[in-house]
């Protein structure tokens, strides 16, 4: 079992927490299309995922491959996410 989950925050989480609820959807997805594809560092590159008003911003430990990004423009514009393609990406090196 992998124990080292990205953290997972959003905008106004204590007054619509939904928005937890859609993101660990959208993780779930992304680990699944990432399984799929046989992509065994895709999970020790996330750091954190993040719901700003209706965008998925993606922290990643190191630079994301296309279809890494693609798994979660596909999840975020599904049923399972919001239907949008408001995603972001950004990497900020672990500190060792």
């Amino acid at each position: 079992m992998y124990l080292d989950h990205p953290k997972i925050s959003a905008t106004n989480s204590n007054t619509e927490p939904d928005r937890i609820e859609r993101l660990n959807r959208v993780y779930g997805y992304a680990v699944g299309l990432a399984d799929a594809n046989g992509n065994q560092e895709f999970l020790g590159k996330l750091s954190q995922l993040h719901d700003h008003k209706g965008k998925l911003i993606v922290v990643w430990y190191a630079e994301p491959t296309e279809a890494e990004k693609e798994y979660f423009a596909k999840g975020w514009r599904s049923k399972v996410g919001d239907e949008t393609t408001h995603v972001e990406h950004e990497v900020v090196p672990a500190v060792e």
